[in-house]
């Protein structure tokens, strides 16, 4: 196409006839006030990312300070899933320096059969608004040409338009359980929360002053089409309706001087993420009352929160007959006692009271109390962990727990003879403990937090085994590397031998999350505070406890996208036991937000993509999840804050607890790295990473994946890091003043030969690795082990590497090699060692440097 030329004189003449129009549709105030925003905070993917610092979802997060960043090649895209189908009107595109010159915007109702609503070829960067006409579910900027050698970079994508055809006002209420704030309430008994609550029996009130305001999150920008404003008799006689993008500037949308009190429908038009009731007159002495407020709006409304647990969970309570709760039991252990790379997840959930019952724990199963403390709920029984399926080796009795109950076990003794990825958490046993399976064969464990055991802690055959912050009545043994974070009645520190490293407190901990009914029986999840130099169990303890109507509740079958939304939406996030397929990234960007999932909920990454991010924010909780690395390679399993993270959490640390990484063994996995941390301050409380040796999809070249760990933040506190068989370094240490206490790991077994298996000039790979810019970094309690059961004659240099400095402490290590399969040739850098032949005793090094 050409352009035209026109002469100056008709261009005169036209712009005679269209100024006055221009000038009036101006003065009138953009169409857009009638066409929201679709796109922010929406679930977004890409063709490619330049780096884990220019995710696609920075182009929708409504900063202009971040940005997505595609890889340096034509053609790239990014699309929007905005989560129903809508008439887009405009699209404002606002460019890095690296911009498209020729792009297409496209439109989609099942991102797979695309329509162009634009396409340019002189594209000129800067900001481009773009009218359009279309409509679809998803939108993409599909680039051809580049404009520089860089790739494509987008500071915000925005999409504007309509959703749930057109005008129709939908019937949901949008408000219901959403976050509530207000100026005031009158007392603790009338709640902002009471007014969206969806209870007409109860209400938010305010003091007795003008002005006061209710407002409520919708979670994302949405079309408020009408509010419904249940006044109790403590009315407003003047007041407005406002909306806001950021409860900053208001718009409004209704007024009045002379409201009549009771049930107020007024039907109104305006976009927002939040909504807000500003009192400024009150028909009556007392303040304003609210029974309900409900806000209904156009198209769809976000996820929203609570409901039911799903069919993977069983929950029992005291008026259910033992017969019937055994029987239940049975059935599950039946399923699942041999069932290790099975698809089948199960969580046992006990209500308050009393039991007489045995529950034998298989894979993928957790038991757990739905009291607020250990004590409200009583097994008088067992819950039982034993090898039988095995022939009494305890080495596979991988992903199992048990939380917040308290045992009287049968016989005085209960037995939980587990490995890796089996935590012992917030229990209590009136009785000893037994960690070993019947006939003491091996075992390869394990983890106790925040648990009373009245007895003594019987380890027998275990090779090793943290405990943290508990009270136990004695400690029978120990084996190679047994050790003691703030525990009362742990054994004295005596490394080597007994091999006991013990530490008085913990230096930065909170407990893990856990589900809990209320006195109205209603489930809430309970938030244990941060606590500092701790020592013992934490209950009852302190915290804040959020209602589930605040968790979008996932199910298998959910989306990446449907979950993405509900984050989106500002809702927490539990997932119920089962599989779950993530075909995007997970974005946990909201400070604050609890991710918790039961029964080992597993998540597998489609196509190559990172399943979760965590953005650099306070306070974020994550806990109970099994990542399990999919068929095409993930560069990263679960990245906490972006590349260059550098917000302080001291106060409000980010924290992973039992979450867990497997690369292979239930189908072929491929992850370059399973976790990755870059933000400051996190604390990573129990892992196990394991790339498999056993199982379906195992080799050298077939479940790849080169570290388990990488830290690059600061001040990261880490408690009882497994980490095993990857091929390169198990863990690297980027950040400073780092410290872990307790580290288990086992080196890659299947190493074909010494070739196959270097670090340039070095035989293999450390363990562990503190990185040559480190100046401060503390450990205690760690142990690698070697196994190179395809090439015995397989050499690692060393377990552990370190710059040698004043300000980076190693406290008790050890190496072994198990049954002389390989050697180890030094400890730590060059001292030490060798660990080697067939008596598979350790070589131990207490202090280093």
């Amino acid at each position: 196409m050409h352009p035209r030329r026109s002469p100056a004189l008709i261009w005169s003449s036209l712009l005679a006839l269209i100024l006055p129009s221009l000038v009036a549709s101006l003065v009138a105030g953009p169409a857009r006030a009638a066409d929201p925003l679709l796109s922010q905070g929406r679930p977004v993917t890409a063709s490619s990312s330049e780096g884990a610092s220019t995710p696609a979802s920075a182009a929708v997060d409504g900063n202009t300070g971040t940005r997505w960043a595609s890889a340096f090649s034509d053609p790239q895209w990014i699309q929007v899933d905005l989560g129903a189908t809508a008439t887009i009107t405009s699209v404002v595109l606002r460019w890095e320096a690296a911009y498209a010159t020729a792009f297409r915007v496209q439109v989609s109702g099942n991102a797979s059969t695309w329509t162009d609503v634009y396409s340019t070829t002189t594209g000129s960067g800067g900001t481009q608004t773009l009218n359009v006409s279309g409509s679809g579910r998803y939108v993409r900027v599909h680039g051809t040409a580049r404009a520089t050698a860089y790739g494509y970079s987008l500071w915000e994508l925005q999409v504007y338009g309509t959703t749930g055809g057109g005008t129709s006002c939908g019937t949901a209420n949008a408000a219901l359980n959403r976050p509530a704030t207000a100026s005031s309430s009158e007392g603790a008994g009338t709640p902002a929360s009471a007014a969206v609550d969806g209870n007409t029996g109860t209400r938010w009130a305010s003091a007795f002053s003008d002005p006061q305001w209710i407002q409520v999150d919708l979670g994302s920008v949405l079309q408020v089409c009408q509010v419904v404003l249940q006044w109790e008799a403590a009315y407003a006689r003047s007041f407005r309706v406002q909306v806001s993008d950021n409860a900053s500037t208001w718009t409004d949308v209704y007024s009045t001087t002379t409201g009549p009190g009771g049930t107020q429908t007024l039907n109104v038009s305006g976009s927002g993420r939040y909504v807000r009731v500003h009192g400024a007159v009150r028909a009556t002495a007392y303040g304003y009352s609210l029974w309900e407020l409900t806000v209904r709006t156009t198209g769809s409304t976000p996820p929203g929160g609570g409901g039911d647990l799903g069919p993977n969970v069983h929950v029992f309570d005291p008026s259910m007959s033992s017969a019937s709760i055994q029987s239940t039991l049975n059935s599950v252990f039946d399923q699942m006692e041999d069932n290790q790379f099975g698809l089948q997840r199960h969580a046992l959930l006990f209500k308050p009271g009393s039991y007489n019952v045995t529950a034998d724990i298989g894979f993928y199963t957790s038991i757990m109390g739905l009291g607020r403390n250990p004590d409200d709920v009583t097994i008088n029984g067992q819950v039982r962990v034993d090898a039988g399926w095995f022939g009494g080796n305890a080495t596979q009795n991988f992903w199992r727990s048990a939380e917040n109950l308290s045992i009287t076990p049968t016989g005085g003794t209960n037995q939980w003879a587990v490995s890796q990825a089996a935590p012992f958490r917030r229990m209590h046993v009136r009785g000893n403990l037994n960690l070993a399976p019947s006939g003491y064969g091996w075992a390869s464990g394990g983890y106790i937090a925040d648990s009373r055991i009245d007895g003594t802690v019987q380890p027998y055959s275990q090779q090793q085994w943290f405990t943290r912050d508990s009270n136990i009545g004695g400690w029978l043994n120990g084996v190679w590397n047994m050790v003691f974070s703030g525990v009362a009645g742990a054994p004295a520190q005596s490394f080597p031998e007994p091999p006991y490293t013990t530490l008085d407190t913990s230096p930065v901990t909170r407990e893990k999350p856990f589900l809990y009914v209320d006195s109205a029986g209603a489930y809430q999840v309970f938030v244990p505070a941060l606590r500092q130099n701790s020592r013992g169990v934490n209950w009852p303890g302190t915290g804040t406890s959020i209602p589930l109507t605040q968790f979008y509740v996932a199910k298998p079958g959910d989306s990446a996208a449907t979950i993405n939304a509900a984050l989106a939406s500002g809702l927490n996030l539990l997932f119920t036991p089962g599989i779950y397929h993530a075909d995007q990234t997970i974005n946990v960007n909201r400070a604050n937000t609890v991710v918790l999932g039961l029964g080992y909920a597993t998540i597998i990454p489609d196509n190559g993509v990172v399943p979760m991010r965590i953005a650099d924010v306070d306070g974020v909780k994550v806990a109970g999840l099994l990542f399990d690395a999919g068929a095409v390679n993930s560069p990263i399993l679960m990245e906490v804050g972006p590349s260059g993270s550098s917000a302080a959490h001291a106060a409000n640390p980010i924290s992973i607890q039992d979450v867990f990484f497997r690369i292979g063994g239930a189908h072929a996995g491929k992850a370059t790295t399973s976790l990755v941390v870059n933000s400051d301050h996190t604390i990573i409380d129990h892992i196990w990473a394991w790339r498999g040796d056993h199982g379906t999809g195992i080799g050298w070249n077939v479940n790849t994946a080169d570290t388990g760990l990488i830290v690059n933040g600061d001040d990261v506190m880490a408690y009882g890091l497994f980490v095993e068989h990857y091929q390169k370094y198990q863990v690297v240490w980027n950040g400073q003043r780092g410290r872990t206490i307790f580290f288990q790991n086992e080196m890659p077994y299947d190493p074909p030969n010494q070739a196959a298996w270097m670090n340039g000039s070095t035989r293999g790979y450390a363990s562990y690795k503190v990185a040559d810019s480190v100046t401060s970094h503390e450990a205690w309690g760690l142990g690698a082990y070697c196994y190179f059961n395809v090439d015995p004659s397989v050499v690692a240099e060393r377990g552990f590497e370190t710059p040698v400095r004043s300000g980076v402490r190693f406290h008790n290590l050890l190496t072994v090699s198990l049954g002389g399969n390989g050697t180890i040739a030094h400890v730590i850098n060059d001292t030490g060692g060798p660990a080697q032949g067939t008596d598979t005793i350790p070589v131990k090094v207490v202090a280093f440097p």
